[in-house]
């Protein structure tokens, strides 16, 4: 079952194009993810499926309803956390949640159980008669999930959630996710951390206001046609150097104490040796590998940029 649906979606902020004409199609029960760096307008995108800002052009439906005609029913169904989620630091965890759960019109009866639910999943029952503003930042978001969570959304639309977090509270934020969408939740997160993409079902990089690419991440990592290798010479920026300069070279990017080289098939392993011996530098090693997510997106951006020029 689909449950969000866009065609064609703009948005503009007088010249710049913040969004532009952008295409998804989202199953119920999955985690979409949609993956880029900051300006890429990732943000404007949820912004305009929630309904809190209107497109410029297009179309899009969320549980089966027209956004932008349908608007309360809608809100009715979806959770919106924001960067900066609205929390109360003079209230207590417990008091913020019965905060939003009369904001919702939830009953008590319902808000017990809802709520001593998700303080178990999120394993923040010890910290309920904590201020808010004594929380960290993984509690703090934690809570804001929580709240968000009260009323029983059916789609959850989530705004780099995990931004400035700490990688434990990363791993605890995707682990509860995990558990929602067992119940059926439809989950949108955007995030500018390319190894949470990995953890998505679907993800769709974007850039410029473009969505370059979309799809599972195992098909995303096998999508170029040009061939990834890891490349460790006595000089590697030396080795960046030259091979920036190869034509069939899409991207040579630093890794740890490597690059990791995007090729195309008219250069082969041993054309790339030859031309670093060649410069002066001694390859220690080089060897096709399996991408990452981060390598992948680094190079189709670069493709991107060589379509515009």
């Amino acid at each position: 079952m689909e449950m969000i649906r866009t065609e064609g979606l703009s948005r503009c902020f007088g010249d710049l194009v913040a969004v532009n004409g952008i295409n998804l199609s989202v199953r119920k029960g999955e985690i979409f993810g949609i993956v880029g760096p900051d300006g890429s307008g990732k943000t404007t995108t949820l912004r305009m499926l929630s309904g809190l800002i209107s497109p410029s052009g297009g179309t899009a439906k969320v549980a089966g309803f027209d956004v932008f005609t349908q608007s309360t029913e809608v809100k009715d169904r979806i959770g919106y956390m924001a960067q900066r989620f609205g929390l109360y630091v003079g209230l207590t965890v417990q008091e913020n949640m019965d905060f939003y759960a009369d904001l919702f019109g939830i009953s008590q009866a319902d808000r017990e159980i809802l709520g001593s639910r998700l303080l178990q999943m999120t394993r923040m029952e010890a910290f309920r008669d904590r201020l808010a503003g004594q929380l960290s930042g993984g509690m703090k978001q934690k809570l804001g999930l929580m709240c968000t969570l009260l009323h029983r959304p059916e789609v959850l639309f989530l705004d780099e959630p995990t931004n400035g977090v700490d990688p434990v509270s990363r791993r605890d934020f995707w682990t509860i996710l995990y558990e929602l969408v067992k119940d059926g939740l439809t989950v949108i997160v955007t995030t500018a951390y390319l190894d949470e993409a990995e953890r998505c079902d679907t993800v769709a990089l974007m850039y410029g206001g473009l969505i370059i690419r979309s799809g599972a991440p195992e098909t995303l990592k096998q999508s170029l046609e040009e061939t990834c290798y890891e490349v460790r010479t006595s000089n590697n920026r030396r080795a960046r150097e030259v091979l920036q300069t190869i034509d069939e070279v899409l991207s040579a990017t630093p890794s740890g104490d490597s690059l990791h080289v995007f090729a195309g098939r008219a250069v082969s392993r041993d054309d790339l040796e030859r031309t670093l011996s060649q410069a002066g530098c001694n390859v220690h090693r080089l060897a096709p590998i399996n991408p990452s997510m981060e390598d992948v997106f680094v190079a189709l951006i670069e493709k991107e940029s060589r379509q515009v020029s």
